[in-house]
């Protein structure tokens, strides 16, 4: 019992501690890279590590004046760091302050999916109509370079506004990927299957069309009949219920980042 018991802690010592070091700390900055993606911050930190690839390159190849220059930055580094990044680092304390910590490590939020449900009840409101593509695993991005880039974060408003008929972008779709509005006036492949009804307009052809070259899943508002149908995997689902939608989406997204969580990764 003493040598199994001895050579577990050797075990530990010698092999799993650094293991699980390395795992946590390379999760941290996982983590820490999520919460500046798509900010100035996150474009100053691929500076910074560009600069710091240069001051290994310099002193290597001993060029003297730029290692004395670029030594003399970062003597000031720190002080620079902690200016740049306050408004992300004001985020993280309040995040550590409001919430649990395991909703910062391990963050499962869907929140998103209730701004989407909220712009579809707008727009059926106002007998508006609405093509909203959700991305999955496959890429869509030839399809997002047909329309306007937007990279916003969701939000009724924001949908809202794409979809007014005085928008230049009303015609086309948005594209979301996870909890990020690509793109808006996007252009989507007609569907090729002939026993889609014929009743059927461009905007419903489109969302079939699109979920049988990918796995995206597909939303449209009919601003006829105010009808909210659901394409997925070729096929169409015409009048859901706005409940059931809900339902299927938080479904869909939380299986999705607890199976695959680096979708949630840095773009």
């Amino acid at each position: 019992m003493g040598k199994i018991l001895s050579f577990a802690q050797n075990l530990w010592q010698g092999y799993l501690v650094n293991i699980l070091d390395i795992i946590i700390v390379g999760y941290i900055f996982y983590r820490i890279l999520l919460l500046i993606k798509g900010t100035r911050a996150f474009q100053v930190l691929r500076g910074i590590l560009i600069l710091v690839g240069i001051t290994v390159i310099a002193d290597s190849l001993h060029f003297t004046v730029l290692s004395w220059l670029l030594t003399r930055f970062w003597l000031a580094g720190v002080i620079a760091l902690v200016i740049v990044f306050q408004p992300e680092l004001r985020r993280v304390l309040a995040q550590l302050g409001g919430s649990r910590l395991s909703r910062i490590f391990l963050k499962d939020d869907v929140a998103f999916v209730e701004e989407i449900i909220k712009s579809i009840k707008a727009i059926i409101s106002r007998d508006w109509g609405a093509l909203i593509v959700l991305e999955q695993q496959t890429g869509l991005k030839n399809f997002v370079e047909t329309g306007v880039i937007i990279n916003g974060e969701i939000s009724k408003e924001l949908i809202c506004s794409v979809f007014n008929p005085d928008s230049p972008l009303h015609d086309g779709a948005v594209i979301i990927r996870n909890d990020q509005i690509i793109a808006a006036g996007c252009i989507l492949p007609l569907s090729q299957e002939r026993n889609i009804s014929r009743i059927l307009g461009t905007r419903h052809r489109a969302g079939v069309g699109l979920t049988e070259v990918s796995d995206a899943w597909v939303i449209m508002v009919s601003e006829e009949t105010r009808l909210v149908s659901l394409a997925r995997e070729g096929r169409l689902e015409r009048g859901i219920e706005i409940d059931e939608l809900k339902k299927l989406l938080r479904q869909n997204y939380k299986s999705r980042y607890r199976e695959y969580p680096f979708l949630k990764k840095v773009i």
